[in-house]
């Protein structure tokens, strides 16, 4: 989805327009920002194109450069793309942006618009100084971020916290019935603990397991896994980590 449409006029504004489209294309992605001269492929039915895009937009930038009100006599065709454009982002209720480039650029006037775009004089403009273009870009940027929460920001880092999703940590307090922790049933380590009382740990390292009373006719203890079923309550201690007399390690 198209989330940012820029609005310009051939000849007032374009190369302010391709700025702030290079700016918001590097935070946000080239395919949320439009602008009529780099979205529209060759062969491309224009203004279905262009209508298109606009309607799947978020929010229209409206550059307004210092020679915008002397195309005042193409403001009043209704033909003109950019008087287009603006009527169909009010039609529609996006919100406009009067983007004001350059320090000789003023406010809109109503006398200087036709009666279809007299809203554009009422709306609150964002100054864009030239001379400060790092800057302008950034607030520029800022604002869209704010007035559209969806949008992404590629700038920024990701967040570290996506790598934890590979991690597991468990604690286990008193447990009652059957605790099975494995990050992987065929690797080295497993734990299967039923009817135990009491404080349980599995992890890295020693692991013991406290029992005065084993009934049942099930033990299993080996390289990495302990398994007991019943009544389990006392002091019985295993360690993994230790090697029965007499055998060595033989690096297998």
């Amino acid at each position: 989805m198209i989330e940012v449409f820029i609005n310009y006029r051939t000849g007032d504004g374009e190369k302010t327009a391709a700025l702030i489209d290079q700016e918001l294309s590097r935070r946000f992605g080239g395919n949320r920002i439009f602008r009529a001269s780099k979205s529209i492929a060759p062969g491309d039915m224009y203004p279905e194109r262009l209508l298109s895009a606009l309607r799947r937009s978020s929010l229209l930038l409206a550059i307004v450069g210092p020679d915008w009100k002397n195309f005042r006599s193409r403001l009043h065709d209704p033909g003109d793309w950019v008087r287009k454009e603006i009527e169909e982002a009010f039609s529609y209720g996006l919100p406009v942006i009067p983007i004001l480039d350059g320090r000789k650029t003023d406010r809109l006037s109503k006398v200087d618009l036709p009666p279809e775009l007299a809203r554009l004089a009422d709306l609150q403009s964002l100054p864009f100084d030239t001379h400060d273009a790092e800057r302008g870009l950034r607030r520029i940027g800022d604002l869209v971020a704010e007035m559209i929460p969806g949008l992404t920001d590629l700038s920024q880092p990701a967040d570290e916290n996506a790598s934890a999703a590979s991690t597991v940590t468990n604690s286990i307090g008193d447990v009652a019935g059957t605790a099975v922790q494995s990050r992987d049933f065929t690797g080295d380590v497993g734990t299967v603990v039923k009817g135990s009382h009491g404080a349980v740990h599995t992890g890295n390292g020693h692991i013991y397991q406290n029992s005065r009373h084993v009934s049942g006719d099930r033990h299993f203890s080996g390289n990495g896994m302990t398994y007991f079923e019943g009544d389990n309550h006392g002091n019985v201690q295993h360690r993994f980590d230790e090697k029965p007399d007499g055998h060595e390690d033989n690096g297998r």
